[in-house]
């Protein structure tokens, strides 16, 4: 089941992404388009989630879509994941709570029926369950078959202005944390490199495959962690704008989320949160297989944390409740200084290493 369902080729996907992103960046552009209904602050394409004023008066529709390929072995899980990389792009704009979702499936024409029969209905059950943790249900969606697993959604929520934060009035003195560890890539490929000798021998002299394992249960788990909390701890602590982790990596988000701002403010990221082991395994993957960017802030995460801007008096006790609430930490990892809209992660980051 775990070849015909995971993502054997993830580093070759992941490296795919970030060349076609300045490509996509320009072919959107003329998606943009003039509010139609209704009066209020708008964003478009190309943030986390659109704010689109409605007709009616005082209430702004907040919507995303996300779908992507099975990283981990088990369908229910996956399905888990799935359903909490959709709802982050809403919890990034603050908004706590979804109105609805619908699924996305493809089911991948590889499958033979007994394997069909058996992860499809996996993978429905573990993205519906979610969703009703996160309060809200499936009422309808697509599905199809394609040469590819896919699995997503639409989540939308009709919105208050009190119900959302607006991502771009973050100002010079905030400091910038994030909710979850990075590292859910390389942990994703080195538990499947143990099961191919000739990739596991050239990283087996800086990591276990014990450890591997450990690495790869604590990536699953964050995956399947919902950052709802941090939409509402968000309000609680006046946070001034925030993005989520994923595919462009720590540093692509944060330079988009920058770009964003009406004061010219820079993002300066000095700490790196990464789960046990995967920042030596990253090293040496750099050397011998590929080099998937952790450092240097471009490795592709996914259903990561949400990057947040705070005022610096709040975001220790931001950080506190988040543990407090979910069980497990934040940190602190950046400060916000003057400067052009642009983003950077300094020359020696401390790295933090997490074991949940």
């Amino acid at each position: 089941m775990s070849c015909l369902f995971s993502c054997s080729n993830c580093w070759r996907v992941g490296v795919l992404f970030r060349r076609l992103v300045v490509v996509l960046q320009l072919l959107i552009v003329g998606l943009n388009t003039p509010i139609v209904n209704g009066e209020g602050e708008h964003i478009g394409v190309g943030l986390d989630s659109c704010v689109i004023p409605t007709r009616h008066k005082g209430l702004s529709l907040i919507q995303t879509t996300d779908f992507f390929y099975p990283l981990v072995e088990d369908p229910y899980v996956q399905g888990q994941i799935a359903c909490a990389n959709v709802l982050s792009d809403l919890y990034a704009m603050g908004v706590a709570d979804c109105d609805n979702m619908l699924m996305l499936l493809g089911v991948s024409t590889d499958l033979s029926k007994p394997e069909r029969d058996v992860i499809v209905p996996m993978i429905i059950a573990g993205f519906r369950d979610l969703c009703l943790d996160a309060g809200t249900s499936v009422n309808g969606g697509q599905s199809v078959l394609n040469p590819w697993f896919i699995i997503g959604g639409v989540a939308s929520s009709v919105c208050s202005r009190e119900e959302f934060i607006m991502p771009d009035n973050v100002q010079v003195g905030d400091v910038l944390v994030l909710t979850k560890p990075l590292g859910t890539q390389i942990a994703v490929n080195a538990h499947q490199w143990i099961e191919k000798p000739e990739m596991y021998e050239k990283i087996s002299y800086v990591i276990s495959k014990e450890d591997v394992v450990s690495a790869y249960n604590i990536a699953s788990d964050s995956m399947a962690r919902l950052n709802r909390t941090a939409a509402r701890m968000m309000h609680k602590h006046g946070a001034h704008g925030a993005t989520d982790v994923t595919g462009f990596g720590l540093l692509g988000h944060a330079t988009n989320l920058a770009k964003t701002q009406k004061e010219a403010v820079d993002f300066v990221i000095h700490s790196l949160p990464i789960i046990a082991g995967m920042s030596e395994t990253a090293k040496v993957a750099a050397e011998k297989i590929f080099d998937f960017k952790l450092h240097g802030g471009f490795s592709a995460e996914t259903s990561g944390g949400l990057f947040v801007a705070l005022p610096k008096s709040n975001a220790e006790a931001f950080c506190k409740d988040m543990e407090a609430l979910d069980g497990w930490p934040a940190w602190i990892v950046g400060d916000v200084v003057k400067g052009t809209c642009s983003a950077q992660i300094i020359e020696s980051p401390t790295v933090i290493e997490v074991d949940v």
